[in-house]
């Protein structure tokens, strides 16, 4: 039995330049965060006793004979890409809903990685759990997605993310004081605005990752802003400085594509801002999900009663990024890594037969 525990993430700025289509001509960064929301995967061995070898818990249960019937892209293409082909079942739970903006795709991913090797017996890096999340999502899923949210799922903590031409990614933990960090953590605040986006976060990056060079300009000016944004929260800065920087990011984001803002986003985005929010956006991709907050503590009173029909949900910084939670090897009796059911059955009832 495998219990993994993998955090969510914030994206401040930088989102987009972490396109492979963009950063291996031009080079990306990042500032994200980890925070305290988390999604859980559990697996373990199967026994032998089932019609189905595979069990599958998400909103669906799927019950398989091979990872090749599974209906779930992720789980289907993990088990490939580690060849497991053996009884497993596996459960997926979620601290905030899938499809938000907080990466949770991603989180799944990495959670799912680390708790099958383990589950394998194999201790993987954290650099390793990025690389492999990447390579199973964009190459063998296909979806169009980035390489942020991988690495802070799997590294956790605030960080400068680089995204070298080379396709090295480097994840750089920002040295701030506890008091800068609490400083910055008490001025942040995050919605649930239960507006649905069209289709997956990787539906709404087509829409402009498609043409990504046409948006040269604009990608340029979203990468500069990271360089701000260090400098800010690395000196004596007024802290409300970072605030504004996030809101001209937005501003420059939402002209990305139709689809990353709307009429109803647009409008709590202004509801915040005329109640004392000094900035935000909506986290991940756009088109719905979360809206993250830059307010100051004195206005925070105000910006809840006027976002009062949205889920306020209070959060934290977290650091470790995905963890095995609980570990215990496997019942050599079912000796799971034999195909063959029959000689698997046959041992354990000789086993017992004999103890």
């Amino acid at each position: 039995m495998i219990i993994n525990r993998t955090p969510y993430r914030l994206s401040f700025l930088g989102g987009g330049t972490d396109y492979p289509s963009w950063y291996l001509k031009h080079g990306g960064s990042t500032i994200s965060t980890s925070i305290n929301k988390y999604c859980y995967i559990t697996c373990r061995a199967l026994p032998p006793f089932f019609e189905h070898r595979i069990r599958v818990v998400y909103s669906k249960i799927e019950l398989c004979n091979s990872y090749e019937e599974i209906d779930h892209p992720a789980v289907r293409e993990t088990l490939r890409f580690l060849n497991l082909d053996c009884g497993l079942e596996i459960h997926y739970d979620g601290d905030l809903p899938a499809r938000s903006g907080m990466g949770s795709s991603s989180s799944f991913n990495v959670g799912l990685l680390h708790a099958l090797y383990a589950f394998k017996g194999e201790m993987v890096s954290k650099r390793q759990l990025t690389r492999d999340c990447i390579h199973v999502e964009q190459d063998m899923i296909k979806e169009i997605v980035g390489s942020q949210d991988q690495a802070c799922a799997a590294h956790g903590g605030l960080n400068h993310i680089e995204f070298l031409k080379n396709g090295e990614i480097k994840v750089n933990p920002l040295t701030l004081s506890k008091q800068r960090l609490d400083e910055l953590d008490s001025h942040l605040m995050l919605f649930y605005t239960g507006i649905n986006r069209k289709g997956t976060a990787s539906d709404v990056a087509k829409s402009y990752v498609d043409d990504i060079e046409s948006k040269t300009e604009l990608l340029t000016e979203l990468g500069g802003l990271v360089d701000i944004g260090l400098e800010i929260l690395g000196n004596k800065s007024d802290i409300c400085e970072f605030g504004k920087l996030l809101h001209e990011s937005w501003m420059l984001k939402r002209d990305l594509s139709n689809s990353v803002s709307n009429i109803d986003i647009d409008d709590l985005y202004k509801r915040a801002l005329d109640n004392g929010a000094l900035g935000g956006k909506i986290t991940g991709a756009g088109g719905g999900g979360f809206l993250l907050l830059f307010v100051p503590p004195s206005e925070q009173q105000r910006v809840r009663k006027v976002l009062s029909k949205q889920i306020y949900v209070p959060f934290s910084f977290e650091s470790r990024g995905s963890q095995i939670l609980f570990y215990q090897a496997n019942n050599e009796n079912y000796s799971i890594l034999e195909k063959d059911r029959d000689k698997r059955v046959y041992k354990l009832f000789k086993e017992q037969a004999c103890g």
